[in-house]
């Protein structure tokens, strides 16, 4: 049980360390065109990833899939860069879309990209354990609180912001997705891997 909470906490701060920003970004980005009304949907959107980032860290713990290391850390900003230009470009179509089904299938494959960005360094954690599903399931517990933890935070502004500011939802999220944007080009050009 010691080895859960270990990994756990490692969970957390992985999502959490401002450091490695990279996740709090996507999560925002992922976020931004949901008000505080379709909080379900934005959850269920942080459970795939956390499923599909995983999944990806077992294929990666277990050697049945190995990634090139340089390749994958530039996806990584790439998916956030996506992600923020799709908020932009289809902002109408989220408004009255009932559905999530494009956001579902791009999280997913999103995440598989996430967990493989962390996945030599669990690997190197786990390699001397004979268990891995415990620290599996400790840390992917941490990716789900730490993600909804952000992503209910992101929702939290943007109720502030659209409710109290009088901000509408639509320049709201052109105006957050920008920034993302911005803060997004640096990331692509320090891992540009060719």
């Amino acid at each position: 049980m010691e080895d859960f909470w270990f990994y756990l906490k490692m969970g957390l701060d992985h999502v959490l360390d401002l450091g490695a920003y990279d996740h709090i970004l996507f999560l925002s980005a992922l976020a931004i065109p949901f008000t505080f009304k379709s909080w379900k949907k934005v959850l269920v959107l942080a459970t795939v990833f956390t499923i599909t980032h995983c999944l990806s860290l077992m294929l990666s713990v277990y050697e049945i899939v190995v990634m090139d290391v340089s390749l994958i850390e530039f996806l990584i900003p790439v998916t956030i860069f996506l992600t923020a230009i799709f908020n932009i470009l289809y902002q109408k179509m989220l408004e009255g879309s009932k559905s999530i089904g494009l956001h579902v299938i791009a999280t997913a494959f999103f995440g598989l990209i996430h967990g493989f960005g962390f996945s030599n360094y669990f690997k190197m954690l786990v390699s001397g354990e004979d268990e891995k599903v415990t620290p599996l399931i400790g840390f992917a517990t941490g990716i789900e609180i730490s993600q909804v933890t952000v992503v209910m935070i992101v929702l939290i502004l943007a109720y502030i912001v659209q409710t109290i500011l009088k901000v509408k939802q639509p320049v709201f999220v052109w105006a957050a997705s920008s920034i993302v944007l911005l803060i997004t080009i640096p990331l692509l050009y320090q891992t540009f891997p060719w």
